[in-house]
């Protein structure tokens, strides 16, 4: 530091060495290396002069230059520095500097939004169109069919060191995994299994998947959804299969159809075989009941029958002839006489009353069954009395 003789040039006071002397001699350091002499001490005052309009200029070149290091990062997004090539930090959102290039570079990239990757189709501007791609929508199924399957798969970033340092091109990275993936389930499942009922489940089962593969490799990404846009057999065998398809809706209808059918009388048969049952039980219990009443009843004659045989046996023979005579014609002759003239027809009897009182009770409103009956019995001990008179006459 003694031998420098900018830093020897004091001022009297023994203090730091003057500002003005230290910008002439870093002037002439410039002017060396821009082609100047730079070696001699005792420049013309002119030479000053030139050396120090050009300060202004070197100045305002630095503050340029320091200037080209601010840079904001948004809200959602992080910056990443890197100097001479080499990952250094990531910042936050908010204003940012960073040493100006070529020592650092700072990249801005938007983790949170979330990005679309087609597979099996592209879309045109606007989506008003699109166009397929065969090389990546035709699939192989468990059953060995091909079908021609589209989606799509959503896709932000989790990290963005990974993303940037660990993938050439993200999209085309998350692409070939989608496209793998789904290739590896739709080889283990049926074909309707993949066209109908399991597009959702495959839809989950590739986004797992797919996660997996990224975050073995380290990508930095993080999928967001699997939606499936198409799923078809190839046009070549449209036709076919729509015949097969409208086939099997027909068998699924006839089996509803049946089905209904069953559920109609199946029903209406278990509510007849369980009245039937209900009946049978009813019937049992009635036949059952009567026997045990007959049973009982027989036991009681019986025990009266012990006691008094004749009496009993007089009762029964009497019961039996009221329960026969009951229900048959009735006609009363005299046999012992040998008169023909001794006939008591009682049923005709019966029917002349009846007859001779039905136009009076139609009449007279006041004459009721007990007194037919009444007249019926009147009659009758009349020709019983007939009788008596006659049987005594002839003996």
């Amino acid at each position: 530091m003694a031998n420098d003789p900018g830093w020897g040039n004091r001022n009297n006071n023994g203090g730091p060495p003057d500002l003005d002397e230290v910008l002439r001699q870093f002037s002439r350091k410039l002017s060396s290396l821009f082609g100047g002499s730079g070696k001699n001490d005792n420049q013309s005052p002119d030479n000053d002069s030139r050396s120090l309009a050009v300060l202004p200029v070197i100045g305002l070149i630095v503050v340029i230059w320091f200037a080209t290091g601010f840079y904001i990062v948004d809200q959602g997004s992080r910056g990443v520095v890197q100097r001479f090539g080499k990952y250094v930090e990531t910042t936050l959102p908010g204003p940012r500097w960073h040493l100006p290039y070529p020592i650092e570079s700072a990249t801005v990239v938007n983790q949170e939004q979330v990005r679309t990757v087609e597979v099996g189709y592209r879309s045109a501007e606007g989506g008003a169109s699109r166009s397929k791609e065969l090389s990546e929508s035709l699939m192989l199924t468990d059953d060995e069919n091909i079908i021609d399957l589209q989606f799509a798969v959503q896709y932000n970033l989790k990290d963005v060191e990974d993303a940037l340092f660990n993938n050439r091109d993200t999209e085309e990275s998350v692409r070939g995994v989608a496209e793998s993936a789904i290739r590896e389930i739709v080889g283990k499942s049926k074909m309707d299994f993949a066209l109908y009922e399991g597009r959702e489940e495959i839809a989950v089962r590739a986004k797992k998947l797919m996660q997996d593969i990224l975050d073995r490799y380290k990508s930095g990404i993080s999928i967001v959804n699997v939606t499936m846009q198409n799923a078809q057999p190839p046009e070549q065998v449209q036709a076919a299969f729509d015949d097969a398809v409208k086939a099997g809706q027909d068998l699924e209808r006839q089996k509803n159809e049946g089905q209904a059918y069953a559920n109609d009388v199946i029903p209406k048969a278990r509510g007849n075989a369980s009245r039937l049952l209900e009946e049978a039980a009813g019937y049992r219990t009635r036949v059952e009941s009567e026997a045990k009443g007959n049973a009982s009843r027989f036991e009681q004659v019986l025990a009266e029958y012990k006691q008094a045989p004749e009496v009993t046996r007089e009762r029964l023979y009497i019961d039996a002839q009221e329960d026969i005579l009951s229900s048959v014609s009735k006609v009363i002759v005299d046999q012992k006489g040998g008169n023909s003239l001794l006939y008591l027809p009682l049923d005709k009897l019966l029917a002349q009353t009846g007859s001779t009182k039905a136009p009076s009770e139609a009449s007279n409103p006041s004459v009721t069954p007990n007194t037919a009956l009444q007249d019926i019995e009147t009659n009758t001990q009349r020709s019983r009395d007939a009788l008596r008179s006659r049987d005594r006459g002839s003996r």
